[in-house]
Order: C-alpha cells, then structure tokens, then sequence
C-alpha cells in the first residue's frame, strides 16, 4: 500500500529514511496536517517516490513537497532459539548493557523501546555474543 505524505523540500530525496516523530503543536491549524501526520509515530519510512504537489509550510524553510513512502524494516536481535521468520516477537534487552560490545546498536535499536512487538521479516544469522548468549541478528518491522 502506497502511503502519500508532505516532508520538507530538503528531505524530499528518493530513498531518504526517516522516522516519524509525530505531529508538533505549531500545526495544529495548518490545512494539510492530515497530510503530514498520517503516519505511525516511531516507524521508519524511506521515500519511494517523489511528487510534483508543493505547499508553503510555516515550519520547514522552503515549504514541503508530496512524497510516497513506505515502512523500512530495522536491523534488530532477538535472544533465543525459536527464531523463525514471520514470527512476532518481543523485543527485550538480553540483559546486556555492554556499551562496548560491536553489536550494542542492534541488541538496542536506538528508537525502538524494550518490550515492544516486532515482525521478523528475515532472519540474518547469530552474532557472537562477547557475553555468549545465543542472539540472532535479524530484520524486524513494526
């Protein structure tokens, strides 16, 4: 499914990823802020596509332009040994904090909070845990 979206004319690139932050208070009163806030608050989202509709807009500096997104999936790991591709799992923290670990990032996606349910979209194999808990590296959606 295509969804259609306004973002700023500088972010208006093809295959640019962002996540959505959700909407700010200085657009509650704007005319196209269904528009630009019909996406899912903390999904990321690559431009696919980008359109020829522009408008002025009071926050980005040169208005915005209609663009086609859709979701991305994100690199993530999932502890455990029933990892199959098309399960929803939980998100959980492995009970690492090892900041110096190589793969710290993707045991603890930077926007994405512990607890939450994820999609495994593709499994892409295990990681050597400094730790040696058993955690594969996967690709997960929202």
């Amino acid at each position: 499914m295509v969804h259609v979206t306004l973002v700023g004319m500088k972010q208006a690139k093809k295959d640019m990823v962002f996540v959505f932050k959700g909407p700010l208070l200085e657009c509650r009163e704007c005319k196209y802020k269904q528009v630009c806030f019909n996406l899912v608050e903390g999904k990321r989202y690559k431009v696919t596509a980008i359109r020829d509709a522009t408008h002025d807009c009071e926050i980005h500096e040169g208005g915005v332009r209609a663009v086609e997104v859709e979701v991305v999936p994100f690199e993530g790991a999932i502890g455990g040994r029933m990892v199959l591709e098309g399960s929803v799992v939980l998100l959980d923290d492995k009970g690492c904090n090892y900041r110096g670990c190589p793969h710290f990032r993707i045991c603890h996606p930077p926007d994405k909070k512990v607890g939450n349910k994820f999609k495994i979209v593709k499994v892409l194999g295990t990681i050597e845990c400094p730790e040696e808990r058993r955690v594969t590296r996967c690709m997960l959606e929202d």
